[in-house]
């Protein structure tokens, strides 16, 4: 099994040479860390594989076209870590998988591109007829497509940029023309879009996906609130967290991991319902194998989709209590039983139990 990751630094160098100042290198190449948070665990990782008969090989993205030539096809699984075709490249490597003939764990290369652009990402999620807010886009300042008018004010966040960059406390603002204001600094400060939605309330929810065993289906969906003290996580939220500005911040004592609780205890029409989109976004776009995406629920059961990843976050707080709660399996050994089940159906095959999660 090939694994295959953007490190933080090599971002970080791509950035700099196309003029970015370090702040915003900072910020933007945060969306990696998982690439540098899940580095620790590969000798974990590569023994788990081993108990398991399959060997585990980890490559960074430059290296993947070399590491790819010559691959036995049926005997060769490609996990990609890290998407991207913008800011990050992660998306070139299922790519790749194709030009190689190779299969591939997670969802086909196409979406790879898709979930990263948020305004065309909502208008295929809003064709399946899916509960997402409508949205404008704005840049620097100008109207691209104007958003539907909101009482409750909009939502404006960075179009291609995940990991919550781009989000900051006054990211909810009152009127429009505040929101175009806040687009005129995403594009300063990262030369990106401003996607604007009618903000919607209520509490946030990750929903978590992995296929350890191979007909899993969303009844193997963990879903979670996800309580950080306040209505949305910022950026800096998720700084503290992650990668080597949260090992930073926890050497300092100032890392605080939000709450999880199984949306179900509390809500379960709206947990059953967010099953019921994972199901849409499963047959109809073709998420599979690993994915995760965030919604908005409201007390009265009403759920907004608002985002989908196909490279969730695996060494994160939320997809590790997943792992754990579903699978009854620490993140290394998940990783390894999903790819030795895919690899060969000659291999062992224990019996999981599969948890509940409530």
């Amino acid at each position: 099994m090939i694994l295959v990751h953007e490190p933080e630094a090599a971002c970080r160098t791509r950035l700099a040479a196309e003029g970015f100042p370090p702040e915003r290198i900072v910020e933007i190449s945060s969306y990696l860390a998982q690439s540098t948070d899940i580095e620790p665990e590969f000798d974990a990782i590569a023994a788990e594989c081993g108990r398991r008969g399959i060997d585990f090989l980890p490559v960074e993205l430059d290296d993947a076209a070399q590491a790819f030539a010559g691959r036995d096809p049926g005997s060769t699984l490609v996990w990609t870590l890290t998407d991207g075709i913008a800011y990050f490249r992660g998306g070139a490597a299922p790519a790749l998988t194709r030009l190689h003939a190779l299969p591939t764990f997670g969802a086909d290369d196409t979406l790879f591109a898709l979930c990263q652009d948020k305004f065309r990402s909502g208008a295929v999620l809003a064709a399946l007829g899916l509960p997402v807010p409508a949205a404008g886009l704005a840049r620097a300042g100008e109207w691209i497509v104007p958003p539907p008018q909101s009482s409750a004010g909009y939502f404006v966040k960075p179009n291609r940029l995940g990991a919550k960059i781009g989000i900051w406390p006054d990211s909810h603002c009152g009127s429009a023309d505040e929101a175009l204001t806040l687009s005129r600094r995403i594009f300063e400060h990262y030369r990106d879009d401003a996607i604007v939605q009618p903000y919607v309330a209520g509490r946030n929810v990750r929903a978590s996906f992995l296929a350890v065993d191979p007909a899993a289906d969303n009844r193997a969906l963990g879903v979670a609130l996800v309580d950080s003290g306040a209505d949305f996580q910022t950026m800096s939220d998720s700084l503290s967290l992650y990668g080597e500005t949260g090992e930073a911040a926890q050497a300092a004592g100032t890392r605080s991991e939000p709450s999880l609780e199984p949306l179900a205890r509390s809500q379960p029409l709206a947990d059953a319902a967010i099953r019921r989109i994972a199901g849409v976004l499963m047959d109809g776009l073709g998420l599979r194998d690993v994915f995760s995406a965030d919604f908005r629920v409201d007390a009265d059961d009403t759920v907004h989709l608002l985002e989908f990843e196909v490279c969730p976050g695996l060494p994160c707080f939320d997809f590790r209590d997943y792992c754990r709660r579903q699978w009854g399996l620490l993140l290394p050994e998940a990783i390894a039983e999903a790819a030795a089940r895919r690899l060969s159906d000659a291999l062992p095959q224990p019996t999981l139990a599969m948890h509940t999660g409530v």
